[in-house]
């Protein structure tokens, strides 16, 4: 893999650039004392890499994961997602960006209970407005892709808590989207199942997939091709890992 460029105020990303952050900060007034939570993150992230990013508690890897998912927008610095700059956008304009560009998947799986598997699946589509029959189809293709393809019609209390992720999983990637943000997605399950969501990862990133996942646990970072480890605020390492 080349090096990346530096980045300075006023050039725009390369093409093969999905996430570029430089000089991202954020701060929080919490009773009128001020928390510097980010204090100047630069990083590049290329389409179809898989990262992981660290931290202890109080590093900033939440406040970063909620900014590159626009979730919330930065104090200072920019946030360009596949070619666009991001961090100076509206609310209703980082919703449609969130929407169209990111997948999330999060610890606690945020399924309905009484939906279906393959109705879950479908709701970003819904919300779309997208017609039933194709949306159907799409979620139908995003659970085969993630090894469901036999429990669509289950409902989550009919599956374990490793297929509940994997319908999440399946969920984030029916609108086809630029990056799949993963926030501790492993944080509700044991050893075992871990290891079988891990290899899920693997082949949607052997098969293109721009990953993020944020997480506490060195063995399952070790799945990812490269780890950001975050300190007060700034990049501590950045390191490729061996395949």
């Amino acid at each position: 893999m080349t090096a990346l460029q530096p980045f300075r105020t006023g050039d725009t990303p390369l093409p093969d650039i999905v996430i570029l952050t430089h000089k991202l900060t954020r701060d929080y007034d919490m009773g009128g004392e001020v928390v510097r939570a980010l204090r100047g993150v630069s990083l590049q992230i290329r389409k179809n890499e898989y990262v992981a990013v660290m931290g202890p508690s109080g590093s900033g890897k939440s406040t970063f994961m909620n900014l590159i998912g626009c979730l919330d927008t930065p104090t200072a610095g920019e946030y360009w997602l596949n070619g666009q700059k991001v961090s100076d956008l509206s609310d209703d304009e980082l919703a449609r960006i969130r929407n169209k560009e990111i997948g999330f998947v999060f610890q606690t799986f945020n399924l309905l209970p009484r939906a279906t598997a393959l109705h879950n699946v479908e709701l970003p589509l819904i919300y779309a407005g997208q017609p039933a029959r194709e949306r159907r189809e799409q979620a139908a293709r995003a659970l085969t892709s993630v090894g469901l393809g036999d429990r669509m019609d289950h409902r989550p209390n009919e599956l374990s808590g490793g297929q509940r992720q994997r319908v999440a999983i399946a969920r984030a990637l029916v609108n086809q989207p630029s990056i799949l943000l993963a926030d501790e997605p492993t944080g509700n399950l044991d050893s075992a199942t871990s290891a079988e969501l891990m290899q899920v990862f693997r082949d949607l990133h052997r098969g293109g997939q721009t990953i993020v996942m944020v997480t506490h646990e060195h063995d399952i970072a070790a799945h990812a091709a490269r780890v950001v480890t975050l300190r007060d605020g700034v990049i501590a390492t950045d390191q490729l890992q061996a395949a």
